[in-house]
């Protein structure tokens, strides 16, 4: 009698992608709430339009300052503007600020900090211009920046974004200095292998992850950074509405009217809550050192 034993063993039943996805935000809460806050700060931007009551540049003379109420859910401020829509509409200002300049900084800090980590013949060079640059606080940087052009979202993206690049360099370079020394990159080097083939197939995949983390915190610092420019009149023009224009516009009744400044901030805070807390969640599990300890 034959025999015949099937060469296939039946596989391990294995978690679909939505059960590991699921099982991820189990053990990272943070990531969680801090996305979960951040999509829904990206929906009340993007679908603006659904979520306002009136037009938030509506001026109504009639109904300044009024007190939250059925008709005005956040109240007017001092052109009789319905709060509640310029909150909601200033949250695409906000999203596309923080998101434009984490994106900008992260490519343009990695190209800078390749070459000033892999080339040590460019390295004193940009790393002296770096720390010129750093010596300058990035609010600092950015109004000297805005001082030299009219006010528009553009241009508040530019300055942020080169006041935010030497951050990505600095810890680009920092990556590079400890991948440089490792075996199998001096091993490539001593193979004969190609400069830009190193970088692209040994050095830039490792530098993913601490760049991520570091882009959640260059986009919360990117959105404080807007609206403070805004707020002190050197951000974005004051008929577009933003947070800070709109903090900017109630400072003078805050002691007396305190909802104008009170919803923009509140909205403020709880965005740079979520994208810290993204941050922190991404840095725990992307870092092998802190996933071992959770």
């Amino acid at each position: 009698m034959t025999l015949h034993l099937s060469s296939e063993l039946p596989l391990e039943a294995r978690p679909s992608h939505g059960a590991r996805f699921l099982r991820y935000l189990r053990r990272h809460p943070s990531v969680a709430v801090g996305g979960g806050l951040l999509i829904a700060i990206v929906l009340l931007g993007a679908l603006a339009p659904l979520w306002g009551t009136v037009d938030p540049t509506a001026i109504s003379p009639t109904r300044r300052t009024r007190l939250p109420s059925e008709a005005n859910w956040f109240g007017t401020d001092l052109l009789g503007r319905d709060v509640y829509s310029r909150v909601v509409y200033g949250a695409r200002v906000s999203v596309t600020v923080g998101f434009s300049v984490a994106i900008l900084a992260s490519v343009m800090g990695l190209a800078v900090g390749l070459c000033a980590g892999f080339l040590r013949w460019a390295d004193g060079v940009i790393m002296r211009v770096i720390d010129g640059m750093m010596s300058i606080p990035p609010i600092l940087l950015a109004i000297a920046l805005m001082a030299l052009t009219r006010g528009s979202i553009g241009n508040v993206i530019i300055a942020v974004t080169i006041a935010e690049i030497p951050r990505v360099a600095r810890l680009v370079r920092g990556v590079v200095l400890s991948l440089r020394e490792q075996p199998y990159v001096e091993a490539a080097i001593s193979n004969g292998a190609r400069a830009p083939r190193i970088v692209m197939k040994h050095i830039l995949p490792n530098t993913i992850a601490p760049m991520t983390v570091q882009a959640t915190y260059i986009c919360a610092s990117a959105m404080l950074i807007e609206a403070i420019l805004s707020f002190i009149g050197a951000g974005v023009p004051p008929s577009t509405p933003s947070w800070g224009n709109i903090m900017a516009e109630g400072r003078a009744l805050w002691q007396v009217k305190p909802h104008i400044i009170l919803f923009p901030a509140v909205l403020l805070s709880i965005t740079v809550l979520a994208v810290n807390l993204l941050g922190d969640g991404l840095r725990d599990s992307l870092d092998p050192r802190i996933a071992k300890r959770l």
